[in-house]
């Protein structure tokens, strides 16, 4: 029974620190592939800012051509207004030219708006391509100790693995069962008592279990939270005995 004990205690905490370990390998990786996936949706985003305002700018350049030619047909309409002899002709020809102007008052405003949204997607490709920097120069600085980290790590996660299976020789097959259930349910699977209370789940026991856990060289189970029960002497109580000795 005591040494089956000692393999339950000693499996409990090496499961821990394997949990533990297994944590920070997990938070390691997840932490670097974060990094990269930022760095990947910054790079898209760069392209895709870039594209945009490339084809922001040869619409602009667009527009001031055809401002350009509607200023020539303004000042040619002018012209014709001049040159007009009659009221039907000078009526049309004032027309046309304030058509004309509506065009290039149109033309204007869709240039200068053109030229704010080229300017703010500029600013934001600034902002971007900083942030995209950094994060690169984070990654370059630190990949290599995080690389040794997680070499580390994953050493030491083999090295508890390999103990593990040791350990697990030296219990009995049915009682591991158990563990591994209660294990998979609860975290930890096993619990002591000193004082008829659940050292897990600081449960007050029946004291018909916690009578037979100190009358019997057996497991019970924990009707609170399930655990692998057994009976721990309290040391106080183990030393006052002995100096009552003859």
């Amino acid at each position: 029974m005591q040494a089956q004990i000692e393999a339950l205690e000693q499996l409990a905490k090496l499961d821990a620190e394997l949990k533990e370990q297994t944590e920070l390998l997990e938070a390691e990786r997840q932490a670097l592939e974060g990094k990269k996936q930022n760095l990947a949706q910054l790079e898209d985003r760069l392209a895709r800012d870039r594209q945009s305002t490339e084809e922001m700018e040869r619409t602009r350049n667009e527009l001031m051509g055809e401002l350009r030619q509607m200023s020539m047909q303004v000042e040619k309409s002018r012209e014709k207004l001049s040159r007009c002899r009659t009221e039907r002709e000078a009526n049309a020809g004032q027309r046309e030219l304030e058509e004309l102007r509506k065009i290039l008052r149109d033309r204007e405003i869709e240039i200068e708006k053109l030229v704010g949204l080229v300017d703010h997607a500029r600013n934001d490709i600034e902002r971007v391509a900083e942030d995209h920097g950094r994060i690169q120069s984070e990654l370059s600085s630190s990949e290599g100790d995080v690389a040794s980290r997680l070499g580390q790590l994953e050493k030491r996660t083999g090295e508890l693995s390999e103990e593990r299976k040791r350990i697990v020789t030296a219990v009995q097959p049915q009682l591991y069962r158990r563990y591994e259930l209660v294990r998979k349910r609860r975290g930890s699977a096993i619990a002591s008592t000193t004082d008829g209370t659940c050292s897990a789940c600081h449960m007050t026991l029946p004291p018909m279990l916690f009578q037979q856990l100190m009358k019997k060289a057996e497991f019970g189970q924990c009707p609170s939270c399930n655990r692998i029960l057994y009976h721990r002497r309290n040391p106080s109580a183990a030393a006052d005995t002995s100096s009552s000795g003859p």
